[in-house]
């Protein structure tokens, strides 16, 4: 049997990569292997056979991370294969989801489904790159009707303003001299999706960057474009979802006037109370047309509205709540709320609000990850709640999706770049942001109220950062001359029917986080740039209000906090605080009460206590364990037993010392009980220290 293999290769930024059609997976409509460096993955890309009775296009993109291609095995002791997909799966599902979908023809009823499966990792080429580039490479070849192909890059942005193409992970291994870590994706002709994590990158920096990266993308359209033309299929004609030029001109009569002024009103709740009574009066005119009709209602409603907010914003700068193109709406933050909790924060921004919640806890709390990719702690953890009451919504409450898991990351993404070292501040960080009410961008408000609450717990981040999302209308039919509009802190109708959706956090001096996604086939560099100027205005803003609430960490953590105190010791001690089985370890901490005792390998001890006494009687217990005794260091302490040839003495933390009958004075003893006494407290000097054993000298004091 034959695979019929065909192989396109190219060296991109330095390393190998191939794309590899066979008959492998062949009851797919395409599949590909891509393999870049050592890192392996197959897409494959499947349309269903019958268009579905819904109002919307059904894509799925699924990223599935398998244990063997990194060669472990992991999971449960008691089942040891892949469960549900980790947060970094899910995120680069995401990521790819973001890319492809904008070109596809939304009108579209039928299935696609895309699902990447990574076969090999060799843990220094990211496998995001090559699964975009294969996902892309399937649906170009395929007969799926789609508008590609597309492609991203990873890029490095070093501080001496040097851009990397595709960076090795251990470029990463030195977060100090890296400005920023971006993924950028998008046509030949346009970006379309970008995902970064900065350290107060410089907007003239990024723009600079993502120009680069863009030419780099074009060479991999390319590249694609040619495999097309060699073994692409004839596309399949699939009918859109497309009402009636009748219909649609009836439809046309009626909302014209009585939707707009729905839309123009300020209050959110009004605005949609008011659409939603237009709506309801618009399906029964459909239902009097014929029953055809009323079955295309959501979509002519939708068509009209996306219709009216992109002509009155890009014509006359017209925004639903009458704000200027680059006015933030009324802010308000508080912190302190609640006097148990470490830290605490409320942060409002329009109809959107925040609550943020800072807990703190001992090294000991670190999460441990283990996926595909990664295994290691995290130290700090900042989680995202979008219950359906703040959209005004009744829903399952419980589980977390897709949008909690994006916006979570992208949120701590951009307050992770604030968060002291662990050298800095010894604590376990965790940020929790419940939303309350959501009208646009709650995980940049999210990144706001986070930094509010850090700064309330006693948190030493190194400066304030905050958030704001930036929308686009795009006259893409040049109905309105080809124009285009950027807006600032974009909500409601801007959000749902606008051309983008880019989220951009930093401090006073930077970028720390970014994320953009598209409805058009995507923005151009200038563009961008454009935005990026724009935001900044706007950051500046927000920044003030928060430092008129708190411009500086508190210099104390909260009573409820608890208190860690940190030493060092030999780590070759580390067994003797542990003790055999935990005893020692267990011993101490049951007799001192504290909370825990954390040991690094390196000899670094954490002891952890919302009672500060309690702690300093943990540490000094550990100290006295650990103390390494020196000949000719003086001590005092009781003798706890009396022997033939000597008096042993408690040193104290487990350790003794033993004073022979010829130390314990000048001239002849003829018994030990003459000098000293099972109970007396005596000063002797360490006259030896061999294999763990103690000699000590009363005589040698007088010397």
């Amino acid at each position: 049997m034959s695979l019929n293999k065909k192989e396109f290769k190219i060296d991109f930024a330095g390393q190998p990569l191939t794309l590899a059609v066979s008959k492998i997976a062949e009851q797919a409509n395409a599949a590909v292997l891509g393999t870049y460096g050592d890192t392996s993955v197959l897409a494959t890309v499947v349309i269903g056979k019958n268009d579905k009775p819904i109002d919307f296009f059904p894509l799925t993109v699924d990223y599935e991370e398998k244990f063997y291609a990194a060669g472990k095995i992991i999971g449960s002791r008691f089942v040891r294969r892949e469960g549900r997909p980790s947060e970094a799966a899910v995120l680069s599902g995401r990521l790819i989801d973001r890319t492809i979908r904008p070109l596809f023809d939304h009108r579209m009823r039928r299935d696609v489904q895309v699902v990447i499966t990574v076969l090999s990792y060799d843990e220094e080429n990211d496998p995001d790159f090559i699964a975009l580039l294969s996902a892309s490479t399937a649906l170009a070849i395929s007969d799926i009707p789609w508008n590609g192909p597309a492609a991203g890059v990873r890029i490095a942005r070093t501080k001496d303003d040097k851009t990397i193409i595709n960076p090795l992970n251990s470029v990463f291994s030195d977060l100090t001299k890296i400005s920023f870590d971006a993924f950028a994706s998008g046509t030949k002709e346009k970006l379309n999706m970008i995902e970064l994590g900065g350290y107060e990158a410089v907007e003239s920096g990024v723009v600079e960057s993502f120009d680069e990266a863009h030419k780099e993308i074009g060479k991999l359209v390319d590249f694609q474009k040619e495999i097309v033309a060699k073994i692409g299929k004839k596309k399949l004609l699939i009918p859109l979802a497309e009402p009636e030029k009748e219909i649609k001109e009836k439809a046309e009569a009626f909302l014209s006037n009585k939707l707009e002024e729905a839309v123009y009103v300020k209050d959110k709740v009004e605005r949609q109370n008011k659409i939603d009574e237009v709506k309801e009066s618009f399906k029964k005119h459909l239902e009097e047309i014929s029953e055809e009709a009323a079955k295309l209602t959501d979509h002519l409603f939708e068509e009209k509205l996306d219709e009216i907010v992109h002509k009155n914003i890009i014509q006359s700068d017209k925004r639903p709540d009458g704000r200027r193109l680059d006015e933030v709406r009324e802010l308000y933050a508080e912190i302190g709320l609640f006097k148990r909790l470490h830290g605490s924060a409320l942060f409002c921004r329009g109809n959107t609000q925040s609550l943020a919640v800072t807990t703190l806890a001992a090294p000991g709390a670190e999460q441990l990850v283990e996926t595909m990719e990664i295994s290691g702690k995290r130290r700090f953890m900042l989680h995202y709640n979008f219950p359906h009451y703040s959209v005004g919504e009744t829903g399952r409450m419980g589980g977390v999706g897709r949008r909690e898991i994006g916006h979570g990351n992208l949120a701590e993404k951009a307050v992770k770049a604030i968060i002291p070292s662990q050298e800095e501040f010894p604590y376990t960080i965790r940020v929790v942001s419940e939303i309350l009410s959501s009208n646009g961008s709650s995980s940049m408000a999210s990144v706001c109220g986070a930094a509010l609450s850090l700064m309330d717990a006693g948190v030493p981040i190194k400066k304030p950062v905050a958030g704001i999302a930036m929308g686009l209308m795009s006259d893409s039919e040049n109905k309105y001359g080809g124009k285009y509009k950027i807006l600032t802190d974009i909500q409601g109708p801007e959000d749902h029917y606008g051309d983008m959706d880019c989220k951009v956090a930093g401090t006073k001096d930077g970028i720390t986080a970014m994320q953009m996604d598209v409805k058009i086939d995507g923005i151009s560099v200038q563009t961008l740039g454009e935005v990026l100027e724009q935001t900044k205005k706007a950051r500046l803003e927000i920044l003030d209000v928060m430092n008129k609430v708190i411009d500086k960490p508190k210099a104390q953590t909260s009573a409820y906090a608890p208190i860690i105190i940190t030493l060092e010791i030999n780590p070759e001690l580390i067994g003797e605080v542990i003790g055999p089985g935990g005893k020692m370890i267990k011993k101490i901490t049951k007799e001192t009460g504290v909370d825990t005792i954390d040991i690094e390998e390196s000899g670094r001890v954490f002891v952890s206590s919302v009672d500060k006494k309690k702690a300093q009687m943990a540490v000094d217990y550990i100290k006295s364990i650990t103390r390494e005794f020196k000949v000719g260091e003086i001590i005092e302490g009781e003798v706890i037993k009396i022997l033939d040839f000597g008096a042993i003495v408690d040193l104290d933390g487990g350790n003794d010392g033993m004073i022979h009958v010829s130390e314990l004075k000048e001239g002849f003893v003829n018994k030990v009980e003459d000098v000293v006494k099972i109970g007396d407290v005596v000063r002797a000097k360490i006259v030896k220290v061999e294999n763990g054993k103690i000699g000590l000298s009363i005589k040698a004091l007088s010397k």
